[in-house]
C-alpha cells in the first residue's frame, strides 16, 4: 500500500535579506564624494590649471569664511548676512506653508476651487523670478516685502501642486471603508485623505525651500545692503570670486542642512512612507 503524499514543510522566507532598490544608508559614498571634489578643486588650483580670477584655491575661500565669521573682512559681519537671509527665506516659506497647502487641497476636493487657482498657478509657476521682479519693484518698492514676496512665490506652486497631487494618494477602499463606519465627509478628509497627502506635501515642502533658496540672489537684487545673496552680488561686482564662492558653498550647505532636516521629519511624521 502507497503511503499516503504528505505536505512538504514550507520554507521560511529570510525577508530581511532582500531589500527594495535604492535601500541603504549611502552617508559613506557621500563624504567620499565630497572629499574627492575637494581634492579635484585642490589639485586643480595648486597646478595653475585655471586662474585664481575664474576659481579660487580654497585655501582663500576658507581664509575669506574666517575673517567675515571673525568680523575683520571690509564687509558686514557674515552673521549679519546670514540672519537677513534666514529671515526673508523662512519668512516667505511658512507664509507659503499656510496658504498653498490649503489651496492644494482645496484644488484637490473641490473641482471650483481647481478651476480657479489652477489657471494663474500654471501660468506663473514656469516663469523665471528675474522676470517678473521688475513688476514687483513697480507695486511694492524695494523694502522688505518685495523680496519676501519673490521667495514666497517661488514657493507657492511646488507647494500648492504637491499638496493638490496628494489628495488623490488616499486609495477607493479607505475611503468607503470610513464611510462604511459612518464616517463623515470632514472625516475621512481629517483622518484618512490628509494623512495620505502628508508625504506628498512633506516633499513639496522640501522642493519649495529650495526654489526658496534659489530665488534668495535674485531677491537680494532688490536694494538689499545685508544678506548673503547681496553679498554674492557686492562681491561679483568687484570681480572677488574668493567670497562669491564662499557666499555659494554657506548658501549651498544651508540649504542642505534644511534638506536633512526636512528627511528627518519626514521620516519621524511618515514612517509608513514607502512600505505600504
Amino acid at each position: 500500500m502507497a503511503d499516503p503524499p504528505t505536505t512538504p514543510t514550507p520554507v521560511p522566507v529570510r525577508t530581511s535579506a532582500f531589500r527594495q532598490p535604492g535601500e541603504g544608508s549611502s552617508v559613506l559614498i557621500s563624504v567620499v564624494t565630497i572629499a574627492l571634489l575637494l581634492l579635484l578643486w585642490y589639485g586643480v588650483t595648486a597646478m595653475g590649471w585655471i586662474k585664481p580670477l575664474f576659481l579660487p584655491k580654497p585655501a582663500t575661500v576658507l581664509q575669506q569664511f574666517v575673517e567675515y565669521v571673525t568680523g575683520t573682512a571690509n564687509d558686514k559681519p557674515l552673521w549679519d548676512h546670514f540672519v537677513a537671509s534666514m529671515l526673508r527665506v523662512f519668512a516667505a516659506f511658512f507664509l507659503a506653508v499656510a496658504t498653498a497647502v490649503p489651496v492644494g487641497i482645496a484644488m484637490g476636493m473641490n473641482r471650483v476651487a481647481r478651476g480657479i487657482f489652477d489657471p494663474p498657478i500654471e501660468f506663473y509657476r514656469p516663469l523665471p523670478p528675474l522676470s517678473y521682479l521688475p513688476l514687483i519693484i513697480i507695486w511694492f518698492g524695494i523694502d522688505e516685502l518685495p523680496k519676501v514676496l519673490l521667495i514666497y512665490l517661488a514657493c507657492f506652486a511646488p507647494l500648492a501642486l504637491a499638496a493638490r497631487s496628494g489628495m488623490k494618494t488616499a486609495s477607493q477602499e479607505q475611503i468607503h471603508a470610513a464611510y462604511s463606519l459612518g464616517a463623515t465627509y470632514g472625516q475621512v478628509i481629517w483622518h484618512v485623505i490628509l494623512p495620505s497627502a502628508l508625504p506628498e506635501i512633506l516633499v513639496g515642502m522640501r522642493i519649495a525651500i529650495g526654489f526658496g533658496w534659489t530665488t534668495l540672489v535674485a531677491a537680494e537684487m532688490v536694494a538689499a545692503n545685508v544678506g548673503l545673496g547681496q553679498m554674492v552680488l557686492n562681491a561679483s561686482n568687484f570681480l572677488r570670486t574668493d567670497i562669491v564662492v564662499m557666499g555659494i558653498i554657506v548658501i549651498g550647505v544651508v540649504a542642505y542642512l534644511f534638506d536633512l532636516l526636512m528627511r528627518w521629519v519626514e521620516r519621524r511624521v511618515v514612517p509608513w512612507k514607502g512600505r505600504m
